[in-house]
Formats: structure tokens, C-alpha cells, sequence
């Protein structure tokens, strides 16, 4: 499965707040010169971050954004639900535009909707924190990277 960039940004922008000082307010445009992001997509992540409920935002001077939970509390599989439109992997999931003539009697789609579930239950058994186990090499990286 590929995972779009909406979902590739959201999980990097979660990573990204995990790794700054829990005190710290962050904002969209030292996020997008870090990471060479638009500004404009980063800006739709970050409020469907706001609505998820992942992320603090704080608007105005002074304001940016910040994790809203520990990162031990935020599930890697389902932020990956919230941000894909896992039922239309291929044409024949989506039933409204489906025009593929063999889809009444394929079996592929059994078996592609059955690894789509194994791909998200394996994302299930982690959580941004786990991702973080590697934090002050990334922690680096995204530094020498904000300066850029």
C-alpha cells in the first residue's frame, strides 16, 4: 500500500513536534523550511491535526502549535485511518465508480482488502513514541535542516 503525502506530512509533522522540548510552541513555517514542504499543504495537515485532536494550536502572536498528548498516547495505525481513504485502494473498492466488468466475481479485491487490514493492524502495535527511539539523531537532523 502507498500511503499519500497528506498522511507521509501528518506523520512527519508529529514527529517533528515529538522531538522539540515539550515547552516549546512550534510553528507551520520553521516546520515546512525544515522538512522543504509547502507551506499551503502543511497548513491542511495542521488543522486536521487541530481537529483530531492531536495537536494544540494557538493562533496569533506568539501563537504555533504543539503535541496535544504524550507521544506514547498517539497510535500510528489510527492516525493512518483518519488521513487515508483506505476503502478506494483500487477501482473496484469504490462502488459508486466502479467499471471494472470482472469485479462481481474477483477474488483480488478479498485479497487486497485483507492485506490492507494487515498492513493497518501492523501499524497498530506502535505509537509515535516508538518512533522516537532513535530521537537525538533525528532530533540533529531536523536541526541542521531548520537552518536551511
Amino acid at each position: 500500500m502507498r500511503l499519500t503525502n497528506y498522511t507521509d506530512y501528518t506523520l512527519r509533522v508529529l514527529l517533528y513536534l515529538a522531538t522539540q522540548p515539550v515547552d516549546k510552541i512550534s510553528n507551520i513555517k520553521e516546520i515546512s523550511e525544515t522538512y522543504g514542504i509547502s507551506k499551503n499543504h502543511l497548513m491542511k495537515v495542521v488543522y486536521e491535526l487541530g481537529l483530531l485532536k492531536l495537536i494544540h494550536t494557538t493562533r496569533g502572536r506568539g501563537g504555533g502549535i504543539k503535541l496535544a498528548s504524550d507521544p506514547k498516547d498517539i497510535n500510528i495505525g489510527w492516525v493512518v485511518r483518519q488521513t487515508e481513504n483506505r476503502s478506494n485502494i483500487v477501482e473496484c473498492f469504490d462502488t459508486e465508480n466502479n467499471s471494472c466488468i470482472i469485479s462481481p466475481v474477483c477474488k483480488l479485491k478479498n485479497v487486497l482488502n485483507e492485506a490492507l487490514n494487515a498492513f493497518l493492524e501492523l501499524l497498530d502495535q506502535y505509537t509515535l513514541n516508538d518512533l522516537l527511539n532513535n530521537e537525538p539523531e533525528l532530533r540533529k537532523i531536523l536541526i541542521n535542516n531548520s537552518h536551511k
